[in-house]
């Protein structure tokens, strides 16, 4: 009970419950997300800007492009990888995320952009194989069923779980990044 006349002050916020508190954290856990989510799209514009300039020898445009469209093509796949892992993430946290992800679930998240990477990896190189868009050299290893680059195949591997490991450390704790390092191996 209040002195006679005095009014209860309210309580300081995130000391009761308030009928705003649900919103704040639902804005606190979206804003964690997209934070998340920027620096795994950060890690992997490094990771696979990175992986697509060390492969291109492994394409025949390496031999008979130009420095400009070799430039070009490492922008632009670089981009469209870009694309595919925010794709396959956000896909991933739909079918498989936890609100408090990369807490909870975050291997199974992990596995699955990873795959869906892969998958759509396959295809896009089988379709510009097959369409002349782009070639191999001979040096270049490849799925002997398939004829698709083991290179491309094993950027998918290995950018998005660095990606998704370094993007999460801080929040998914040491047992999201053991998981992130044995999805590599």
């Amino acid at each position: 009970m209040g002195l006679p006349g005095r009014t209860a002050a309210a309580a300081p916020p995130g000391t009761g419950p308030h009928p705003g508190d649900g919103r704040a954290r639902e804005r606190r856990r979206a804003a964690e997300l997209a934070r998340r989510g920027q620096g795994y799209l950060a890690a992997a514009a490094i990771g696979n800007l990175a992986w697509e300039v060390a492969q291109m020898p492994l394409y025949t445009l390496w031999r008979t492009g130009s420095t400009g469209e070799i430039a070009f093509a490492v922008l632009h796949c670089t981009l469209g990888d870009l694309l595919i892992a925010g794709s396959s993430l956000l896909g991933a946290l739909v079918l498989l995320g936890a609100p408090d992800w990369p807490r909870r679930r975050f291997a199974a998240v992990a596995a699955a952009a990873i795959v869906f990477g892969l998958a759509y990896t396959v295809y896009s190189e089988h379709l510009n194989l097959a369409r002349g868009a782009w070639a191999y050299t001979e040096v270049m290893p490849r799925l002997p069923w398939l004829g698709t680059g083991l290179a491309p195949l094993a950027q998918w591997l290995v950018v998005p779980a660095a990606s998704l490991a370094w993007a999460c450390r801080a929040w998914a704790g040491p047992a999201a990044a053991r998981a992130a390092r044995h999805t590599l191996t």
